[in-house]
């Protein structure tokens, strides 16, 4: 399990630097069952876990948000019968920051 997990958020600025080239690399291999997309010409890490039911995947849901909102970071959330799809980027950036890679971690233990 990566150890992102362990690490603090830090406050983000519009200027903050995005997550680029070796550091992307990095981050990434600490998070294999990630992916990296471009939505809206926005790069995101994508995720879709899945699960027996849709009683299971909304309680993960609501795992995720008491998260997001306990970090004031929140990610694109798509709930269906059986899975999860979970966004993470940085709306101030337009893109990924290490903050978001650390939630992705998170996300990933809350799952086990």
């Amino acid at each position: 399990m990566s150890e992102l997990k362990s690490e603090s958020c830090e406050a983000c600025r519009a200027d903050a630097p995005e997550v680029t080239g070796k550091e992307l690399d990095t981050l990434s291999a600490d998070l294999p069952d990630w992916v990296v997309v471009t939505r809206d010409g926005e790069r995101q890490l994508e995720r879709v876990f899945r699960f027996r039911n849709f009683a299971e995947a909304l309680a993960f849901t609501n795992k995720v948000g008491e998260l997001a909102e306990s970090e004031g970071h929140h990610p694109a959330l798509l709930t269906e019968y059986g899975k999860v799809t979970v966004h993470w980027w940085t709306h101030k950036i337009g893109g990924l920051h290490r903050n978001d890679f650390i939630m992705a971690a998170r996300t990933d233990d809350l799952a086990h």
